[in-house]
């Protein structure tokens, strides 16, 4: 059976996590990584979360991750291939379904990059749209206990409608 969902109140240590881990990115990335952000829930103050640290790397073109994979190896992450998903690549810090740490990889400013930014900020803006998707995984993580998938699809719509909005006030 998978680890069960679990949604923390947020925690400060989400962020010093964030800043130990980002600087051993950058040892192994150099300036292939353009930019490397915190993002998902652990990334906006005050909302809970899973406890696992979101980050996100943006390089020129994908192909470029190919020779980091091995790097990557060394501090923990594994490379996991989502097809549905090609245009990120992937890896994860921890056990499956049971990681500490998530590393998306998109190409720098692409159209995926952004809409990961716009949702973040839109969250730290919006104290009521924070509130009511806490209160979404909450009730998600109470139906899906163990349903990772139907966790995350339950998810979709609404982080789907909080980046149209944030793009209307771009």
């Amino acid at each position: 059976m998978e680890q069960p969902i679990i949604i923390e109140n947020a925690n400060d240590s989400w962020l010093v996590q964030y800043e130990e881990e980002k600087k051993q990115l950058h040892e192994i990335f150099g300036k292939t990584a353009l930019a490397i952000e915190h993002i998902g829930s652990t990334s906006v103050p005050g909302l809970a979360a899973k406890p696992v640290i979101d980050l996100m790397a943006g390089v020129k073109h994908l192909g470029e991750v190919d020779r980091f994979i091995e790097p990557l190896q060394k501090l923990g992450y594994e490379h996991v291939i989502h097809e549905a998903f090609p245009a990120r690549r992937f890896f994860r810090k921890g056990q499956w379904r049971a990681g500490t740490h998530h590393l998306h990889i998109y190409v720098f400013q692409s159209e995926e990059w952004k809409n990961q930014l716009r949702f973040r900020h839109y969250l730290r803006e919006h104290l009521q749209t924070c509130k009511d998707y806490e209160s979404l995984k909450k009730d998600l993580a109470r139906r899906f206990p163990h349903d990772r998938t139907s966790y995350t699809k339950g998810k979709e719509s609404f982080i789907t409608a909080v980046i149209e909005k944030a793009k209307q006030q771009e």
